[in-house]
């Protein structure tokens, strides 16, 4: 380091030598560390932003009414079979002109019956397990941002790999 101090006129000129190649550097490979606190912070952000717009919720008479009608199938289809027996056992010949009636349904609308009952039922399992898995993190974790290995760093190391 002596020689070179003494070519380019001193260590103020050597760190500005440095700087000046480090910003050079940038413009063609960007820096990942800033690239990863820039990240960090838009996630922050994005995420304090969605709980604010839900802090203060107070569903309306309409919303009610949509999460009651939401709640409907389940128990109107469940009620439904058991009325079915009960139909079956108090009037079985009505009963069974009722069945005889269904046998005359087409085989294509069954199936169409069956995707959207296994549609409708299927996709509630999914937003249910995918509320189960994707838990936000809580209030104390975007207190403080998590402890990352330098991306730079990580960049130089696989580079160096890569050349022996």
């Amino acid at each position: 380091m002596g020689m070179i101090e003494k070519l380019l006129g001193g260590a103020g000129t050597v760190k500005a030598a440095g700087e000046a190649a480090s910003s050079v550097a940038e413009v063609f490979v960007p820096n990942a560390t800033k690239k990863l606190e820039a990240a960090q912070a838009a996630y922050i952000a994005a995420l304090q932003e969605h709980g604010a717009e839900f802090e203060y919720i107070r569903p309306g008479r309409f919303d009610r009414i949509v999460n009651g009608l939401n709640r409907l199938p389940r128990p109107v289809l469940a009620f439904g079979i058991v009325g079915l027996f009960v139909y079956a056992m108090l009037d079985p010949v009505a009963f069974a002109q009722r069945m005889v009636g269904l046998s005359y349904v087409p085989e294509p609308l069954w199936w169409l019956l069956g995707a959207v009952v296994s549609f409708y039922f299927g996709a509630r399992e999914a937003h249910y397990f995918r509320m189960k898995t994707a838990l936000p993190k809580p209030p104390d974790a975007l207190a403080t941002p998590p402890v990352e290995e330098n991306a730079a760093l990580s960049a130089w190391r696989s580079l160096k790999k890569q050349d022996e």
